[in-house]
Formats: C-alpha cells, structure tokens, sequence
C-alpha cells in the first residue's frame, strides 16, 4: 500500500486550510474609517485617535475621507464592503445618508460603528455621540453669566451653524437656546454652514453684524473658521463689544481664552471618540457584550477652568498623547 498519496492529500488539505484561515483572520483585522473631512481640526484629531487604538489593537486600518459629500460617502462605503472588512467606523455627512449606508451594510452583515453626528437608523452596533445638548446649554450659562456681567444682556446672539439636517446640530442648538430663553437674551440670526471655509464665516459674521445693531455675541458651532468670524468684528469696529464663542477647540485656543478673544468654548473629546469607537468595534468583534449607545461629556471651558482641565483638554481633545510638564 503506497501511504504517501495519503499522506499527500493530508498535508497540502492542511496547506489549504491554513491559507484559508489566514484570509479569515487578515479579513477580520481589517478596520475601514470614513470620516468627513481631515481638513477640519476635529475630523482630524478623531482619525488619529481611531488609528491610535486600531494600532494598539492589531487591526489594519484604511481611512476614505468623504470631502463633506454624501456620493463620495457612499462610494467610499460600497469599496469597503466589497474588500469585506471586518467592520466599518463612520463619522457620517448627515444623519439621513448613514441610514442607507447602515442598511447596505447590514445586508452584507458588515457591522458600523458610528462616531459622532449620527443616523436616522438604527442598525449599527454602537453609536459613540458627545452629549451636544447639555455641552451646548452649559456653554450658553457661560455666555449669559458673561452678557450680564458686561451689561449686554440687552443685545442679540447669532449662531452660525453646522447642517441643522445632522442630528448633533439640532441637539446644539436646542441646549443653547434653551439657556438664552432662560436668561431672557434675544436670538438673532442662524446661518447654516455649506462650504466650511472662513470665508463662508465671514460673510455670515457681516451680514449679522450689518442686520442687527444690538448684536452682542456670535456663536460659531465649529471652532476651525474662527477667524472669519473675528475678521468681521473687527472690520466692523466692534472688537469688545460683540463676543465670540465656539464648539470644539483648536490648539490656539489655549491661548485664546485665557486673553478673552474666544469668551468660551463647548469641547468634545474626538480623539477619545476615536479610540472608543475601535474598542466598540472590537468588543463587538470578539462577540462580547457592549453599549448600544455611548455618550461622552463635553467640557465647557473659559477663562475661569481652562487651567485646571489643561491635562484632559490636551489628551482627548487635542490628541496629545505625552503632555510635555
């Protein structure tokens, strides 16, 4: 009897089945992130801490940006399905395109991790959200405490918005109105952001300083096109007399607050969002138990709390891993 045919058949069985379970386990560390825009500050910061914990974990990751356009979203959600990663972490354009990227993706059995703005749709395995309204309502305390101080209290507040379509910008506002309403401060205008540039910001600016006289502040729901928005103050000769405040932070704004140029910001935590949305995905892939929804607070800073929460803003909002002491 020759025992090497079987013998054969045994060893190149194992050959294949080792190939084949190599595939799996490749397939299984393949991470996907879409993220709108890495141009923007907070986009940017997410990401890395994405990459961060994906690399602590052992998953390859690749990172599609979408440009703010829901087609090239979608695009970039119909690639990664056809690669079969093991799973997709998405920061969506809108709340109304990620219910149809969570479907597609459900019908591939696909699971998504959603990290900040969030979906009309509920078939991902994990939402990782800031708490926008309380952030927002806080900061707006800080801004009527700050109106009435100065006596402006009398004046409007504008707000220039991020989409009002996303679910996060209508929590914002909601939390910020609410302690306007309760400080008896009028609201001005509201003006939706489209193209994001500082351009856009200051337009808007200008046109709400030209429309209201008693303009006493501008909130900006972003924090990266600040600028703009100064610019339009101070070409309107209103520097100390019409206040700026914002929602996130950028590295400037260490400096910023402290000198009373920005009165207040409503930080979220992204890089922190970013390394909780790969822990919910991995969780999820090791078929342990996790939150359906995970919320993290956003910290309102000013000029009277930014020193003593310097340490957390510089990790989870800045993503500065090694603080220098």
């Amino acid at each position: 009897m020759n025992i090497l045919k079987p013998l054969f058949g045994i060893t190149l069985l194992c050959f294949f089945t080792s190939l084949y379970a190599a595939e799996i386990q490749t397939i299984e560390k393949e991470l996907v992130y879409i993220v709108p825009d890495t141009r923007i500050e907070f986009w940017e910061i997410m990401a890395r801490g994405v990459q961060n914990k994906a690399d602590s974990l052992g998953y390859a990751l690749e990172v599609y940006i979408s440009h703010n356009d829901a087609k090239t979203e979608l695009q970039s959600v119909a690639k990664a399905l056809k690669e079969r990663v093991a799973g997709v972490i998405i920061s969506p354009t809108t709340s109304s395109a990620c219910a149809t990227i969570l479907k597609l993706a459900k019908k591939k059995n696909i699971p998504v991790v959603i990290s900040d703005i969030g979906s009309e749709g509920d078939e991902y395995v994990s939402y990782i959200s800031s708490n926008n309204k309380e952030g927002a309502y806080k900061l707006g305390k800080i801004l009527a405490k700050k109106l009435i101080e100065l006596g402006f209290n009398d004046g409007r507040v504008g707000i220039i918005a991020i989409p009002q379509k996303r679910l996060n910008g209508q929590a914002r506002t909601a939390g910020f109105m609410q302690a306007m309403d309760e400080a008896n401060i009028k609201g001005a205008d509201i003006k939706q952001q489209s193209t994001w540039s500082e351009e856009e910001t200051y337009t808007f600016s200008k046109e709400m300083i030209e429309a209201y006289p008693d303009l006493r502040a501008i909130w900006l729901q972003g924090s990266d096109r600040y600028k703009g928005a100064l610019r339009a103050i101070a070409h309107a000769g209103k520097k100390g007399e019409i206040l700026l405040l914002t929602f996130d932070a950028e590295p400037e704004f260490l400096e910023l607050i402290p000198s009373g140029v920005v009165v207040a910001s409503a930080m979220q935590q992204p890089y922190l969002m970013g390394q909780e949305a790969v822990l919910a995905m991995d969780k999820h892939l090791r078929g342990e138990a996790l939150e359906k929804n995970i919320q993290l607070p956003i910290l309102a800073i000013s000029a009277e709390n930014i020193e003593q929460m310097l340490p957390i803003i510089k990790k989870n909002v800045l993503g500065i891993e090694k603080i220098k002491k």
